[in-house]
């Protein structure tokens, strides 16, 4: 006898290269920050980037060294009023069949989030024109006066600490034993896939798919 699973279901999304065809984080800091500053920082930390392809500690160094340098003392009213002006860009970029299971997603009444180490700034637009509700995402810490400190408000959003802030959202929104749906596209979405009831690779990674 087939027993259905009345669980509450759950989609958790990588944003790019799932939702999107590429990378969207290095246009934004030149959309955000101006072509000269982000081409100086990536140039003082490209040698610790490549360093850290393989290091997931001095891989979040470099990146929060990155974006303190495109955006410390910036605004971060100006950072959000960029994050929504680049999201109206990016639509081009979305994967269709992604589309459509979102499109699933929303008609079984599933709960959606993305989980992604993306700024927030340009996430949040984008995932309310979608019908997300919510976003995990990288956020700027700012100082008293509301500008940009140059660190990060939390630990980049990859690899373990996807898994983590899935969790404590599940927490906070009070939702137990979920039926979990993950898509993701890279090795920083592994540790969020292993905690999915249904994980799905998207793009290249597609054939490790069950």
């Amino acid at each position: 006898m087939t027993t259905t699973d009345t669980r509450l279901g759950v989609a958790a999304f990588d944003f790019d290269g799932t939702i999107t065809t590429r990378d969207t984080l290095l246009g934004f800091m030149f959309a955000a920050g101006g072509p000269p500053r982000a081409a100086r920082a990536l140039l003082r930390t490209g040698p610790a980037l490549a360093a850290g392809f393989n290091n997931s500690a001095k891989r979040d160094l470099a990146k929060e060294r990155t974006l303190g340098l495109v955006f410390k003392g910036r605004s971060m009213a100006e950072i959000e009023q960029a994050g929504h002006e680049y999201a109206g860009s990016l639509t081009r970029l979305f994967r269709p069949a992604t589309l459509e299971r979102i499109a699933w997603h929303k008609s079984q009444e599933h709960r959606l989030v993305i989980v992604s180490a993306s700024l927030v700034y340009y996430l949040r637009p984008i995932a309310e024109s979608l019908g997300f509700e919510s976003v995990i995402g990288v956020e700027l810490a700012a100082d008293s006066t509301g500008r940009a400190t140059g660190q990060l408000a939390r630990p980049n959003v990859r690899c373990e600490e996807k898994a983590t802030r899935l969790r404590a959202w599940l927490e906070e929104k009070a939702i137990e034993s979920p039926r979990i749906w993950a898509y993701g596209d890279s090795s920083g979405d592994e540790h969020l896939l292993q905690m999915a009831d249904h994980p799905t690779w998207v793009g290249k990674r597609s054939s490790r798919n069950p």
